[in-house]
């Protein structure tokens, strides 16, 4: 697995590469935005790229807006960065970042983090073989997820929602990617429909936390599908 940093100061940038060395990954580490987009728009292929905020010519934010526009959504970004208002963390992610973590960086969650954004990233992850999640079994050839073994009767698009949910557990989804993914268009924010939805979903599906699972859900932010069981959920 080759990932690529950007960052540009130097102690990061070296704590960064050999936190990701010794996880068994291999770093190319990039100081500035123009060195990054240089590497990218040539045939060399990464599995996952970190992008500070904040960095020398092209900010990493600039940086997501190229990648998104010319080579769509296949490539996950994990966003590192030490702006924590909320209003940033919306905007990284509404521009297409799959994650974000608050510096100052800790090895132990930057490697899970990834690891888990590696893991939902996977091809695999999107086939039609049925799949169990905890208590959950999900069939998506036959439309079905069950729990504890019975049958919930879903409307289709609650079905679609939680299965986009399941397929993608620790993933945050911002308001605009699930109702492009289910609706194919985005949903007006006054609108309740995309709410009302999550909320049958909650209600039907039972995800709380007697049943190893919690929806965690943020109007500003999005929505994370988390497992209580699960060590590696974030």
């Amino acid at each position: 697995m080759n990932i690529a940093s950007l960052e540009d100061d130097p102690v990061q940038a070296e704590f960064i590469k050999h936190s990701l060395i010794n996880a068994g990954f291999a770093c190319s580490v990039f100081a500035t935005g123009k060195s990054l987009l240089a590497t990218l728009a040539k045939p060399h292929q990464f599995d996952l790229l970190l992008l500070d905020w904040e960095v020398p010519d092209v900010s990493g934010l600039d940086v997501l807006h190229w990648i998104r526009d010319n080579q769509g959504y296949s490539l996950p970004v994990l966003f590192l960065t030490s702006r924590t208002d909320e209003a940033d963390i919306v905007t990284g992610l509404q521009a297409g970042a799959d994650d974000y973590m608050n510096k100052p960086i800790r090895e132990g969650e930057l490697i899970a983090r990834i690891q888990a954004l590696l893991r939902r990233m996977n091809p695999i992850t999107q086939s039609n073989e049925p799949f169990s999640f905890g208590v959950y079994h999900i069939d998506p050839v036959n439309n079905v997820i069950r729990l504890d073994g019975e049958e919930v009767i879903l409307a289709p698009k609650e079905y679609e929602l939680a299965l986009l949910l399941f397929r993608n557990p620790g993933r945050l989804f911002s308001r605009d990617v699930l109702s492009t993914a289910v609706w194919n268009r985005e949903i007006p924010a006054t609108s309740r429909t995309l709410d009302t939805h999550l909320s049958n979903i909650r209600r039907k599906l039972q995800l709380r936390p007697e049943n190893g699972v919690r929806l965690n859900a943020s109007y500003a932010l999005g929505y994370r599908l988390e497992s209580l069981l699960d060590s590696d959920a974030i």
